[in-house]
C-alpha cells in the first residue's frame, strides 16, 4: 500500500519537472548564445505545427566532405544576425527562436522538404495565439542580395516581433585602406592640379557627360538593363527597351556627327589654302552623311516599319 501512495505524492513533482516544448527551446536558445542547433528530433519540436512562436531556420551543409563553400560563406552572417537577435528583451525574444540543421545532423529533414541545397533559410510563421499566421507554408529567403548579414537581418525583420538589432561592425580594414589611400591621393592631386584647373579638360568633360547622358545612360540604369542581349545582341528592340551597349554606340555617333559639325564650321573656313579647304569639306560632310545613315539604320531596328534611310 506505501508505494502506490508514494507514487501519488511524486506525481505533482514529475508533471512539474516536465518542461514544454517553449520552455525547452528558450533554454536551447540562451545555451547557444541565441542559435539553437538542431537535430532531428528537436527540429521537430521547433517546428511543431501547434506553436505559438515563429523561427528562422537555416539548412547548412558545414561538413567538409560536402564541400558546400556557400554555407561556410552564409554561416557567420546568419550566426551575427541571431546574436544580434539574442539582445534583445526577453519578452521579444522568447517569441521568436533562430536555429541551423546541418545535413549530416538532420538528413531525414531534408529529404522531407525536398531540399537539393543548401544554404537555405525558412522562417516558421506562429500557428496560435494573438500572432499566428494565416500562411502555413514557411517563408523562403531570397539570396538576391547575397550572403551579408545586413539585408538578412532587414529581410527577417518583418518576421520578428520587432525589428532585429543588426549593427554592422567597424570595418578596421577598410578604415585602414582609407586611410593609406590619403598620402597617395595627395601625391596624385599634386601632378592633375594644373589638368584639373584647365577649362578645356572641363569643356571635355562636359561633352562627354552629355553624350552618354543623352544615349540612354539614366534609363538603363533606372531599369537594370544588360549590357548586350542574347547571344550577343547590342540594340534592343522597341523604344521602351534598351542594352548597355547600345548607349555607348549611341553617343560615340552623336559626339562624331557632332564633330563634324564642328570641323565644317570651324576649322575648315579657317584653312589658307583652297585645296586643304575643299577636301575637308568633302571630308566632313561624307562623315556627317554616314554617321546620320548609321542613326537612321538604328532608328530601323529599332522601329522595323521605318520605311527611309540614306547611304545604309
Amino acid at each position: 500500500m506505501l508505494w502506490p501512495l508514494l507514487a501519488l505524492l511524486l506525481l505533482p513533482s514529475s508533471l512539474a519537472a516536465k518542461k514544454s516544448a517553449h520552455e525547452q527551446l528558450v533554454e536551447l536558445a540562451a545555451a547557444g548564445n541565441g542559435l539553437i542547433r538542431l537535430n532531428e528530433q528537436t527540429y521537430d519540436l521547433l517546428a511543431s505545427p501547434q506553436r505559438n512562436w515563429s523561427a528562422a531556420v537555416q539548412f547548412t551543409a558545414l561538413n567538409p566532405q560536402r564541400r558546400c563553400a556557400p554555407c561556410k560563406e552564409f554561416e557567420p552572417s546568419f550566426t551575427a544576425v541571431a546574436k544580434a537577435w539574442a539582445n534583445t528583451p526577453k519578452e521579444h525574444r522568447d517569441r521568436h527562436f533562430f536555429a541551423t540543421l546541418d545535413f549530416d545532423d538532420g538528413h531525414a529533414v531534408f529529404q522531407k522538404l525536398g531540399m537539393a541545397s543548401a544554404p537555405s533559410v525558412h522562417v516558421y510563421p506562429p500557428t496560435e495565439g494573438p500572432n499566428a499566421s494565416a500562411k502555413k507554408v514557411p517563408f523562403k529567403y531570397d539570396f538576391q542580395h547575397g550572403f551579408e548579414p545586413g539585408p538578412l537581418a532587414e529581410q527577417l525583420s518583418v518576421h520578428t516581433p520587432i525589428p532585429i538589432p543588426y549593427k554592422a561592425p567597424f570595418d578596421w580594414a577598410r578604415a585602414g585602406s582609407i586611410v593609406s589611400l590619403i598620402p597617395i591621393v595627395t601625391l596624385i592631386f599634386r601632378f592633375i592640379k594644373p589638368a584639373l584647373q584647365n577649362r578645356w579638360v572641363w569643356a571635355a568633360g562636359t561633352i562627354a557627360t552629355s553624350l552618354v547622358m543623352t544615349s540612354g545612360y539614366m534609363f538603363t540604369r533606372i531599369r537594370g538593363s544588360p549590357y548586350t542581349g542574347a547571344k550577343g545582341a547590342w540594340i534592343a528592340q522597341g523604344y521602351q527597351n534598351q542594352f548597355g551597349q547600345e548607349v555607348q554606340v549611341i553617343a560615340l555617333t552623336y559626339g562624331i556627327l557632332a564633330g563634324s559639325f564642328l570641323m565644317l564650321i570651324i576649322v575648315t573656313p579657317r584653312q589658307s589654302s583652297p585645296t586643304r579647304q575643299r577636301t575637308q569639306a568633302y571630308l566632313w560632310t561624307a562623315v556627317n552623311f554616314l554617321m546620320f545613315s548609321i542613326l537612321v539604320s538604328l532608328f530601323r531596328v529599332k522601329n522595323p516599319g521605318y520605311p527611309f534611310k540614306l547611304i545604309l
